[in-house]
């Protein structure tokens, strides 16, 4: 019998949260081929708070730590699971992989192309895995929603999508989790790359990659928060953009959003085919997350998400059904870490690896790097480093 993973947890705050609870599931329901060996965050209380709850349901306590480098001497790890804030990724995942452990790293896989990039090119240097935490295309709504676009094509060839939100939110933030997220140098960009990173992954998912950016990104109303002196920070990310992409497909799409639209807001989601359209409810990060979404064909007819679901599961054979769903699971989060240990014990690609996270990151880029240039930029030359505008003073303050 092989020896089980062990797992390192490397940041034990936000979304750290939702993998412990992913972790606890998969230990509730017998699958055992794994420990959760160690913590590790800055703050001890945190990681001491992580351990506490790991020993509750692993009947086991992980040793716990404040600095990779101690750990990585003190442990011998199969395995690390990293959450911290975006500017630590690389940080945190480098010295894991020089030391033969594979990792699994929150979206966005790295604060810049560059540092996702060196990431990579460690883990093939040293035959490690790298997979990037995406949840959301894991889930039944989005997995039925590539069947009906990939396999049943139920809207004929994609032409154009229009992915639009506007509302208007107070610039102060209250909740510290998110005042780093409005630092440019800690975060790489506000919800473009935040919770953007998830729906670049849907529509590489959906409808493969995209060509060409052109975007204007603006910042209308800084966010502020109070720092720990008591002084007023302001922060340097976007709270408004439009983006057009162009796909090598030829599908053209609009991506926008906005927290600085006073007034009526609006939420406004419809992709069009050459045979219909769907509709989905609104949310231009998350999508094809609740309600019902519409599929509305040109000669009439209409299709529900909740309905496709069921015809998407009959259409899956036993084998299809395990690989998609393993043990039952349609949770995205617990999913994610199932596959990366899954991957781990079996050395095998995880479904969602270093590579595609770059991918799907560098859509995000490419907005940035369009505002920042004032012209359409190549997602592929993004990928390969060559377009850094935006970019590059974040390099230079990580010394990447």
């Amino acid at each position: 019998m092989a020896e089980p993973v062990r797992l390192a947890m490397i940041g034990c705050g936000g979304m750290a949260g939702g993998h412990l609870r992913a972790y606890q599931t998969l230990k509730t329901r017998g699958i055992g081929n794994f420990e959760l060996a160690a913590v590790c965050d800055t703050v001890e209380e945190r990681a001491r708070g992580f351990a506490r709850t790991i020993r509750e349901f692993q009947g086991k306590s992980p040793n716990v730590y404040t600095a990779v480098e101690m750990m990585l001497k003190q442990e011998s790890l199969t395995a690390a699971d990293i959450a911290t804030p975006h500017c630590y990724h690389h940080a945190s995942a480098l010295p894991c992989l020089e030391s033969g452990v594979d990792v699994i790293i929150e979206k966005p896989l790295g604060i810049t192309v560059k540092a996702s990039r060196k990431i990579i090119e460690t883990a093939e240097q040293h035959g490690r895995i790298v997979a990037t935490a995406e949840n959301i295309r894991r889930y039944l709504g989005q997995r039925t929603i590539h069947w009906v676009l990939n396999e049943r094509k139920m809207i004929g060839t994609p032409r154009l999508f229009f992915v639009q939100h506007a509302s208007w939110s107070p610039s102060s933030l209250s909740s510290g989790a998110m005042q780093w997220r409005v630092q440019k140098r800690m975060s790489g960009g506000w919800m473009v790359m935040d919770s953007g990173a998830h729906y670049m992954d849907s529509i590489r998912y959906f409808f493969g990659d995209v060509d060409r950016v052109y975007a204007e990104v603006r910042a209308f109303e800084p966010k502020e928060y109070t720092d720990a002196s008591g002084q007023t920070v302001c922060g340097d990310v976007e709270d408004s953009w439009t983006a057009t992409l162009t796909f090598k497909s030829g599908l053209i799409g609009t991506w926008s959003w906005s927290q600085a639209a006073p007034g009526k807001g609006f939420n406004h989601v419809l992709y069009y085919g050459s045979e219909g359209s769907i509709e989905d409810t609104g949310d231009v990060f998350h999508g094809f997350m609740s309600g019902n979404p519409e599929v509305q064909l040109k000669e009439g007819s209409v299709k529900y998400l909740n309905d496709l679901k069921i015809e998407f599961l009959l259409s899956l054979d036993a084998g299809r059904k395990e690989q998609l769903f393993p043990h039952g699971i349609t949770d995205g989060v617990v999913l994610e870490c199932y596959d990366f240990i899954d991957a781990v014990a079996h050395r095998r690609r995880p479904e969602v690896d270093g590579w595609d996270g770059l991918r799907a990151k560098a859509i995000s880029e490419a907005i940035y790097e369009s505002s920042w240039c004032g012209q359409a930029v190549s997602v592929d030359e993004v990928v390969a480093g060559k377009v850094e505008g935006y970019q590059k003073d974040i390099n230079e303050y990580w010394k990447l």
